[in-house]
């Protein structure tokens, strides 16, 4: 048995490996079913896409064609020159899609602001036989381009995004759809990404959620369970409220950072818009800052406008709350996390609503007993003073 299990052994691994190495080809190990040949290409490190090029230095002339693998007949992808800058805004794109009735479409598209719509148009620099074809998942740009005086380093940016009716919708804003841009240098070959600058800004986007997911989200929650549960029991008076105030002004404090770390990511990127989530991010900032300001305006227990101030608190505290766990659901759906952290937290809110759930129904009975203690110590427990006794003791004319 073990003689006939070796052999096959031997070929399941070589199996392996050869699916292995077919499934991690580089672009030097493409052949293209026009036979054209490339003497350059490079293998672009986000989106599964691929460049391919020929550049004949003394008439600045680049023969391309972009590969994008992996993707179905409702989705665009574009590859761009940017003479101006990285990013999107000045990129000169080339971009294909297939129309909905099998045909390829191609053409060049200058974006000149964030909410450009990919239409076509006469880019910075000549372009032409620009074509494209789809096969297998995978479509390819192809074009030639005259650089005219651009240097043969290039800023180069590539994309992907969803096909709505006759024309390109919006991609994503978040992962590798941020980081697919970087350099490339069409004589050496050479290439670099803006991974510094992304990696720092992906960096703050996750500072950002952290802080708001652990000051909005979690301590406040936290903090107001403090004020209406501890203060049932009597012996967590004061401590209550200085661990209510104490957890509320941090969470505070936490927060403020986090929502400036968000104000300076938008100002980063002004293309990238979160309408929603800004503008509760600003309303949460206002009404935390009304609430901590309120605490210096608290009156006395005994003061005849304490009951309109608790009114207002508790309004805008639970208020608060609410917004806060809506807005993190909204980070999640930005920051696109692992699936774990999303539902840790929601186990945790699940969680604080079980013990928030239990408090709630002992603090109810604690009351009830205290107003039925209360009422019993009122009533006489004799009515007509039976045996001498009412309800206060006996009385003084009587005797034994």
């Amino acid at each position: 048995m073990g003689e006939f299990l070796n052999p096959v052994l031997i070929v399941c691994v070589l199996f392996s490996l050869c699916v292995s190495t077919s499934s991690a080809q580089s672009c030097a190990e493409y052949s293209f079913s026009s036979n054209q040949i490339f003497r350059s290409c490079n293998d672009l490190p986000y989106l599964n896409s691929f460049l391919h090029w020929d550049f004949d230095q003394s008439t600045k002339t680049a023969k391309i064609a972009y590969r994008h693998t992996g993707v179905s007949p409702s989705r665009w992808v574009a590859w761009a020159i940017n003479p101006s800058g990285q990013g999107m805004v000045g990129a000169q794109a080339l971009v294909a899609f297939q129309n909905s009735d099998g045909t390829m479409r191609a053409y060049t598209a200058p974006v000149t602001s964030y909410q450009t719509g990919l239409q076509p148009g006469d880019l910075s620099f000549q372009v032409s036989d620009v074509t494209a074809t789809y096969a297998n998942n995978e479509i390819i740009i192809f074009a030639t381009m005259n650089l005219g005086n651009l240097s043969s380093t290039v800023n180069q940016v590539w994309q992907e995004g969803p096909v709505s009716g006759a024309s390109p919708s919006v991609h994503s804003t978040s992962g590798p759809n941020l980081q697919s841009m970087g350099t490339l240098n069409l004589l050496s070959g050479e290439s670099g990404t803006s991974g510094g600058a992304m990696n720092s800004r992906t960096k703050k986007r996750n500072i950002h959620g952290v802080l708001n997911a652990v000051s909005w989200g979690i301590m406040l929650p936290v903090g107001a369970v403090f004020a209406r549960y501890l203060k049932v029991f009597p012996t967590a008076d004061p401590a209550w409220f200085y661990l209510h105030a104490t957890c509320q002004t941090s969470a505070y404090i936490i927060g403020v950072a986090g929502w400036a770390t968000g104000l300076r990511l938008g100002s980063q990127s002004p293309g990238v818009q979160y309408s929603s989530h800004r503008i509760i991010g600003i309303v949460l900032f206002c009404l935390g800052t009304l609430q901590v300001f309120a605490l210096l305006l608290r009156p006395k227990k005994d003061h005849k406008f304490r009951v309109f101030w608790n009114v207002y608190h508790h309004l805008i505290g639970y208020s608060v709350i609410v917004l806060s766990i809506v807005n993190i659901f909204k980070g999640f759906d930005i920051l696109n996390p692992a699936e774990k952290w999303k539902r840790g937290y929601i186990g945790f809110l699940i969680g604080l609503a079980f013990v928030a759930a239990i408090l709630e129904a002992y603090t109810w009975y604690v009351v009830l007993k205290r107003k039925t203690s209360s009422s019993s110590k009122k009533t006489p427990n004799v009515v007509n003073g039976t045996n001498g006794y009412n309800g206060y003791g006996p009385r003084e004319h009587d005797t034994v």
